[in-house]
C-alpha cells in the first residue's frame, strides 16, 4: 500500500469513525443515563436520512433540509420520551427491548407508507461536489471532509455541553445517582427528556449528512445499530469520551481490515471488542 492509498483509507476510517460516534454518543447517553436499552436507535438514523431526502427537495437545499430535519427530529425525540419512554424507566430491560423492537417495525412501516420501498439519492450541494486531487489518478471528495468537519463540531459541542455547562452537570449527576439528584430538587424527568431528544437528534443528523454518500433505502438503520452497540460496549456504557475513542478505533479496524484482510474483515471489529472486554470488562472508560 503506497502512502496516498494509505492516506485515503485513513481519511475514510476517520470519517466512518466520526459518523459512528454521532450515533453511539446518543445511544450511550440514553443507556448510561436513562438506563433504557434502545434498539430503535438505528431507526432514528433512517428517519434522518429520509428527512434529508424529502426536505432537501422541498427547500432545494441540503443545508436547509438538515437544519429543518434537526428541529423535527428533536421534536420527535421529546414526543417519544413523553409518550412512551418515560413510562419504562423503572421497568425491566426486557420490557424496554420489546418496546424498542416494536418501534423498529413501526418506523419501517411508516417509512414504507410515506416514502415507499425504493432507493433514493440525495444530491450533494454544488459547493461541496468536488474532489481534492492527491495524485494524477486519485482524489478525495470534499463532501467527505465536510462530513468529518460536521461530526467534529458536534463532538466538541457535546463535550462542551456535558463538561462545561450547568445542564451537563445535572446530566452527569443524574447518571451517577438519580435518587440523590432528585432529592436536590433537579427535575430529572426534564433532564431525561433533553437527553433522549439530544440522542435522537444526533442519530438523525448522522443519517442526514450520510444520505448523499450512502443513499436512502429501507432498513438502513438496522445495519448501523449493531456497530453502534459495539462502539458503546468498547468505549464504556455512558461514556461520551469512550464512545469517541472507540468509534475511531472501530473505524480504523473496519476500514483497514477490508483493505488488508478482506477475508477476515467481518470478524475484526468483534475480535477488537472481545480483546477490550477481556482487558477491561467495563469498557475503556466510565462516565
Amino acid at each position: 500500500m503506497d502512502f496516498v492509498t494509505f492516506l485515503i483509507q485513513l481519511l475514510n476510517s476517520v470519517q466512518y469513525g466520526l459518523l459512528l460516534f454521532m450515533l453511539a454518543a446518543g445511544l450511550t447517553l440514553i443507556f448510561g443515563i436513562m438506563g433504557v436499552v434502545n434498539l430503535a436507535h438505528g431507526s432514528f438514523y433512517m428517519v434522518g436520512a429520509y428527512l434529508a431526502y424529502s426536505l432537501s427537495l422541498y427547500f432545494s437545499s441540503l443545508t436547509l433540509g438538515i437544519l429543518a430535519g434537526l428541529v423535527l427530529s428533536v421534536i420527535l425525540g421529546f414526543a417519544l420520551e413523553w409518550l412512551l419512554f418515560r413510562h419504562f424507566y423503572h421497568r425491566d430491560h426486557l420490557d424496554q427491548v420489546l418496546l424498542t423492537f416494536g418501534l423498529i417495525y413501526i418506523f419501517e412501516e411508516l417509512r414504507s407508507i410515506f416514502w415507499g420501498d425504493d432507493v433514493h439519492g440525495v444530491t450533494i450541494p454544488q459547493q461541496l461536489n468536488a474532489s481534492i486531487p492527491l495524485t494524477e489518478n486519485l482524489s478525495y471528495p470534499v463532501y467527505r471532509l465536510f462530513m468529518s468537519a460536521v461530526c467534529i463540531l458536534l463532538a466538541y459541542f457535546l463535550y462542551w455541553l456535558i463538561a462545561k455547562t450547568r445542564l451537563g452537570m445535572k446530566i452527569r449527576a443524574g447518571a451517577f445517582n438519580r435518587d440523590m439528584t432528585e432529592a436536590l430538587g433537579i427535575n430529572i424527568k426534564l433532564i431525561h427528556a433533553v437527553v433522549f431528544a439530544l440522542g435522537v437528534g444526533l442519530a438523525a443528523v448522522a443519517g442526514m449528512i450520510s444520505a448523499p454518500v450512502s443513499s436512502v433505502y429501507p432498513n438502513m438503520g438496522s445495519q448501523v445499530l449493531i456497530m453502534c452497540f459495539v462502539v458503546v460496549v468498547i468505549g464504556g456504557i455512558g461514556s461520551v469520551r469512550g464512545a469517541f475513542i472507540s468509534a475511531l478505533l472501530v473505524g480504523l479496524v473496519d476500514t483497514f481490515g477490508k483493505v488488508l484482510l478482506p477475508s477476515m474483515s467481518g470478524m475484526l471489529v468483534y475480535m477488537l471488542m472481545a480483546a477490550v472486554l477481556l482487558w477491561k470488562p467495563e469498557g475503556l472508560f466510565k462516565y
